[in-house]
């Protein structure tokens, strides 16, 4: 198999809160609500102990992690782990866009690493929407989801012995 085609994800912000501060001497707390965390990433690196593309024979579709929604008292979701692609060295990738291929990278040294899919920003907690006429927001966003893209990835052979000589001098 030297040629695959593959789904890659990244993934999904996380929400932000809708909080309010309470506590028992603060009759009047205003909003606390934190923001989601970013999606994570999905990234494709060469590795020189990979020979080949089998591993793409069954699964197709990668996603990356989300990222965990916002809390009270202003605290940030978690960021969403990124996800690591290994594929061997002389791996070209190509982004597929409406039956055309554009080339997006082509990975010809070791651990030589591209960003395929980016991951969705996280949402914002209502602290952020507090204004002079509005002190009590009851408003957050919701994360961004993460991009999702359709990948070709073809592997280049590189023949490690060649052999240089006349066609008919019996190179057999």
């Amino acid at each position: 198999m030297d040629k695959v085609e593959i789904i890659a994800g990244g993934g999904s912000g996380g929400d932000g809160v809708v909080s309010f501060r309470r506590e028992k001497f603060v009759p009047f707390g205003g909003p606390d609500g934190g923001d989601g965390g970013s999606g994570g990433s999905v990234y494709i690196t060469a590795d020189r102990g990979v020979t080949t593309l089998r591993q793409f024979r069954r699964k197709k579709r990668f996603k990356a992690a989300p990222g965990g929604s916002g809390g009270r008292q202003k605290r940030h979701g978690a960021k969403g782990g990124d996800l690591l692609i290994v594929v061997p060295l002389g791996t070209v990738i190509f982004r597929k866009e409406d039956e055309q291929e554009v080339l997006l990278a082509d990975l010809s040294q070791q651990s030589q690493k591209v960003l395929v899919s980016k991951g969705g920003d996280g949402g914002l907690g209502n602290v952020h929407f507090a204004t002079a006429r509005n002190q009590a927001p009851r408003v957050a966003t919701k994360g961004e989801p993460g991009e999702e893209l359709c990948l070709i990835l073809d592997l280049k052979l590189i023949a490690d012995v060649g052999i240089i000589g006349y066609p008919n001098v019996g190179k057999s």
